[in-house]
């Protein structure tokens, strides 16, 4: 099995990415950064989407596994004492065949139209929009129809893994990665007497879009996962179920609801 590693870079993950590397040497296997079938992220969740934009143009044919080396990370199924562990199990399916412990969650795909020139972008997690200097004052449709004129800080749209980041902090629903949808939420709207937006996140499913048309002229800042960027010339942007998906490597049983309580309310739970 060939595979590549991914460390956060801190001086914990990088030893971590040492034992790493001498034990699956031990077990026979070779690190291969050009095409791997798994990548290892060693870090958190940031050390994870560095991992799937370094390899965004190979999706179909990697899958990722998350070992955490602080908190407990979203997308990491292991901890830093149990790398001899994870190892013996990629050992141990070699032969055997890796697609059958292979998950699958939806992501955003987000085409940005500018004056001159559109790019497609793919986040794992969310797409955010923002004013630089101003608010965001930006049309929002849905399937081509103009459902609101929001004005306010930004537009969240996530991932149904996503949900859980920053969509969270801005009262969005939770989605199970099994519903191939994505959601919208508001960044501080403006509602008063002459304002108002709908004020609640929207899901939409599969095949459904929105496009983000924002006001000429406006500086905007745009967010995928961590990557950053800034432009003055988007005529709009287009929001949808992506036909890619992230492929994760689960090893053991680690449900989703159960990934949820474990980071966001505790262990112990009577």
């Amino acid at each position: 099995m060939k595979y590549d590693v991914v460390h956060r870079g801190d001086e914990l993950s990088a030893r971590l990415a040492e034992k790493f590397l001498a034990l699956a040497s031990e077990r026979g296997m070779m690190q291969n950064t050009e095409q791997p079938d798994l990548v290892i992220s060693i870090g958190g969740d940031g050390t994870m989407l560095h991992a799937f934009h370094r390899y965004v143009d190979r999706l179909d044919r990697i899958a990722f596994v998350g070992v955490h080396t602080g908190h407990l990370g979203f997308y990491a199924d292991w901890k830093a004492n149990e790398l001899p562990e994870l190892v013996e199990h990629m050992a141990s399916i070699r032969d055997a065949g890796l697609e059958e412990k292979i998950v699958r969650y939806p992501l955003v795909e987000a085409k940005v139209i500018r004056e001159r020139v559109t790019s497609v972008h793919l986040a794992c997690n969310e797409l955010t929009l923002r004013g630089v200097r101003s608010m965001l004052v930006a049309r929002v449709d849905i399937n081509g129809s103009p459902i609101e004129m929001f004005r306010g800080d930004g537009i969240c749209v996530s991932s149904p893994s996503g949900s859980t980041a920053y969509n969270k902090s801005l009262n969005g629903a939770i989605i199970h990665p099994s519903l191939e949808a994505i959601q919208i939420a508001e960044m501080a709207s403006i509602n008063n007497r002459v304002y108002r937006t709908l004020g609640s996140p929207m899901i939409l499913p599969k095949h459904h879009h929105c496009e983000i048309v924002p006001k000429a002229g406006q500086h905007l800042h745009i967010s995928v996962d961590h990557l950053q960027f800034e432009y003055d010339d988007v005529v709009a942007i287009r929001c949808s179920v992506s036909e890619k998906k992230v492929r994760f490597a689960r090893f053991r049983p680690f449900p989703f609801w159960v990934r949820v309580k474990e980071a966001f309310i505790g262990a112990d739970v009577d």
